[in-house]
């Protein structure tokens, strides 16, 4: 049997009541809370062993919120938080969470860039300047973008080389539309990159709501060719993956679709490269 912790790399929490959540309007099937006995609940039963859990808002406090449900966890071994990139003080910010409770399981940083109207967002000064703070700090950055915003992802990460970039959803390629190109260009340049991994995350949602793992296939494909299993790790993104599918048949699907892998291979896609990326079980 492997010995090789098996890692859900990306989901999310929310309570309704708490921090609402503007963007779940129209979203009935995940328009409700889900907390962690509920993740406890799924992870059990898909024989998961430790998570990654990220942000969904960016608000310092739901950061604060998370690493503290993280330290009282022997589920959630990582959180991957908000901060303000362009802050003046984001070293201070980033030194306040990691000192706060919980502290020590903050592994990354993620600000949603697939909204922003600027596609060169991501290359900034004052953004690469944040970049730089979460280097110094010992995090990652996760990064989600969409396939035209990558070009500015492949020009931050060769700015800021000694940061690991972590790739969310594989920048969220039209599976639906089955296009492939220009996003396998656009990720073989990011890939070519040895300090940007990635995760096989999110996918069941870009594909729509009646998908086949056929449909998936080529675009996983792609991102195995160019970063390679020990750079690619799986996520579930549950909860909003139930808009597509179950916690479990994205994981089955995920098994499915490294058909074509070593089971030594298969350890890193699903467990070992976030354990080695995120630092899990040495905070």
């Amino acid at each position: 049997m492997s010995a090789v912790r098996r890692i859900d790399a990306h989901h999310h929490l929310w309570d309704l009541a708490a921090r609402p959540q503007d963007w779940l309007a129209g979203l009935d099937p995940i328009h409700r809370d889900f907390g962690e006995p509920a993740l406890r609940a799924a992870t059990s039963a898909a024989g998961v062993d430790g998570t990654v859990l990220v942000q969904v808002l960016p608000d310092m406090d739901e950061t604060v919120e998370f690493l503290a449900l993280a330290g009282k966890s022997d589920l959630v071994e990582g959180v991957v938080g908000w901060v303000d990139l362009t802050a003046p003080d984001i070293a201070e910010r980033l030194d306040r969470l990691r000192h706060g409770p919980g502290g020590d399981r903050l592994v990354g940083v993620r600000h949603l860039v697939e909204p922003e109207p600027d596609p060169r967002w991501l290359a900034r000064p004052d953004v690469l300047a944040g970049l730089r703070a979460v280097r110094d700090a010992g995090l990652v950055y996760d990064v989600l973008t969409r396939p035209h915003q990558l070009p500015s992802a492949v020009a931050a990460a060769r700015a800021v080389p000694d940061l690991v970039f972590v790739l969310d959803h594989l920048s969220k390629p039209d599976i639906a539309g089955r296009v492939l190109e220009p996003w396998a260009a656009w990720l073989d340049e990011l890939a070519a990159l040895p300090n940007v991994v990635a995760k096989v995350s999110g996918l069941v949602t870009e594909a729509g709501p009646v998908w086949t793992v056929d449909d998936l296939r080529p675009f996983v494909d792609v991102a195995l060719e160019v970063f390679g299993p020990s750079r690619l790790m799986v996520g579930t993104d549950w909860p909003v993956c139930l808009l597509a599918a179950s916690y479990d048949e994205v994981l089955d699907t995920a098994w499915l679709l490294t058909d074509g892998l070593g089971a030594a291979e298969r350890d890193q896609v699903f467990g070992g490269t976030a354990t080695r990326v995120y630092g899990l079980g040495e905070r």
